[in-house]
């Protein structure tokens, strides 16, 4: 299996794994820790959007808002990139419109894969598990923020690279998923520490997002695999 990372969405294109390959998209604060979160309360579709303007047609057709920017919801969303929030509340059944400011970008940015999955902390072993099982080349692409890569996102791709090197053939192919492994293996320890001053982090602090932070590093909380397929998010490990 081949592996490849790219640190920002503003990469992806020009990554050398361009067929035959999943790509899992990573923010792992929140947007795809959220994603899980939310299924993991119930929750049937999410629809990741790259703009609010398109937000309002949904709630149209029955579907129930979420919209964040810069680490704050947004307007008059029921909800916005917590996953704490949403596993405090039952969400049977719902279909969400998610907007977010980076993650939801990665994941359309990567709808042109085989396959497009979303990865986080949360659902990291049942996500490995689906990928071995798979067996395709696989593509992380980390959300960062705007732009910038961020050291919570390469710390998730190099512990994925781990567990997936744990059991399968893995062949780095570029020298970012080879530095993401090696970050991981100093901070296996305690994550959440060793990412105690990355720059977002110190950004949710202020906003008050503490629970989410913690829980963003736990593993395996919310075991579904979301998978990409024609514009929607849906749970295909259930």
């Amino acid at each position: 299996m081949q592996v490849e990372l790219t640190l920002s969405p503003v990469l992806y294109q020009g990554r050398t794994i361009a067929a035959h390959h999943t790509t899992v998209a990573v923010d792992v604060l929140r947007a795809t820790t959220a994603v899980c979160a939310a299924f993991q309360a119930g929750a049937e579709m999410i629809v990741p959007l790259d703009s609010l303007e398109k937000l309002p047609s949904y709630r149209k057709l029955g579907f129930s808002l979420a919209a964040e920017r810069n680490g704050s919801k947004v307007g008059d969303a029921e909800y916005g990139n917590s996953p704490t929030e949403y596993l405090r509340n039952d969400l049977s059944g719902r279909k969400l419109a998610y907007s977010t400011t980076n993650g939801t970008v990665s994941l359309l940015a990567a709808s042109d894969a085989e396959r497009t999955l979303a990865g986080s902390f949360a659902n990291i072993s049942a996500l490995t598990d689906v990928l071995v099982a798979d067996g395709r080349d696989v593509v992380i692409l980390c959300s960062g923020w705007k732009g910038e890569p961020s050291m919570e996102d390469t710390l998730f791709a190099g512990a994925l690279i781990d567990r997936l090197a744990a059991r399968c053939n893995v062949i780095p192919v570029n020298d970012a998923a080879m530095m993401a492994q090696t970050l991981w293996r100093a901070a296996e320890g305690d994550p959440y520490a060793f990412c105690s001053k990355a720059t977002h982090i110190a950004r949710l602090r202020r906003l008050g997002a503490e629970a989410d932070i913690e829980f963003a590093f736990r593993q395996d909380t919310c075991p579904v695999v979301p998978e990409l397929v024609d514009g929607s998010l849906r749970v295909v490990n259930r």
